[in-house]
């Protein structure tokens, strides 16, 4: 079950080290000094953010990494964004042909998965986890919707429990970031085997090796400002995607393992 996470954290070069990190509500940041700069998802909004015991400024970055097997969601998260230091980077994006635009703040469509999706999910099963802002008025009109969410539900959200009927039966499956730090992520997917699957979230490592995963789509988020970042991270008092722009890998379908 942690095959995932090990392949991600073994990706991190051994040299490169947490500058800098922070926990806040709803998220941490990590800073690398190699220059990349990722978000984690704490998961509760009404956390008390606490030290972190044995960890320090300068320590290697895939040791912080390590944290994301937590099941101190709060240190998960801080793993989390260890790992999306490293991937969601611009050496490491551009590698993968992502264009990085030179504004500070990019409201781009084309890398939004909710517009991106929208002409091949006509008609289609569609199961997303995670109440997405919009989606109702994106995908609902033009599918078959089903929506699990366990935190804020709304009226007709399935619980987390559905999952287990729902996603085998998708033809479409749109997982939250947040599954990574909460552990689920790897039942998702195994769920979600007969259906095209994005992860997205501004905590999604964009990288292809979630793709040997099962994963067809990530919808991430590169940070252009640490500084404004980790601000609203600290603060919950700013918008995180003001910070930088979204960006989207995609894979093939008929590329993706079944």
């Amino acid at each position: 079950m942690w095959d995932i996470y090990d392949a991600l954290i073994e990706g991190i070069p051994p040299g490169v080290k947490a500058e800098f990190f922070a926990c806040g509500v709803a998220h941490c940041i990590v800073r690398a000094d190699s220059g990349g700069v990722g978000f984690g998802s704490t998961l509760s909004e009404t956390f008390r953010p606490r030290a972190l015991p044995n960890k320090e400024f300068g320590m290697p970055l895939r040791d912080l990494a390590q944290c994301v097997k937590s099941w101190e969601f709060y240190e998960a998260g801080l793993g989390l964004a260890a790992i999306n230091a490293w991937y969601n980077s611009y050496d490491n994006l551009r590698a993968l042909g992502i264009k990085i635009s030179d504004k500070q703040f990019v409201e781009d469509r084309s890398s939004d998965p909710l517009i991106v999706l929208q002409n091949e999910i006509r008609g289609k099963a569609v199961t997303v986890i995670g109440h997405f802002p919009y989606i109702d008025k994106l995908f609902a009109p033009i599918c078959d919707l089903s929506v699990i969410e366990k935190f804020n539900p709304s009226d007709g959200d399935f619980p987390d429990q559905a999952a287990d009927y729902l996603l085998p039966e998708s033809d479409y499956v749109l997982i939250a970031s947040y599954a990574f730090v909460e552990k689920t992520l790897p039942r998702y997917l195994e769920l979600s085997r007969g259906a095209a699957v994005t992860i997205l979230g501004p905590a999604t490592p964009v990288t292809p090796v979630l793709h040997g995963f099962g994963a067809r789509d990530l919808a991430g988020f590169y940070i252009k400002d640490g500084d404004a970042a980790s601000i609203a991270v600290m603060t919950h008092g700013g918008n995180i995607h003001k910070t930088g722009q979204k960006i989207i890998f995609r894979r093939a379908p008929d590329a993706c393992e079944t």
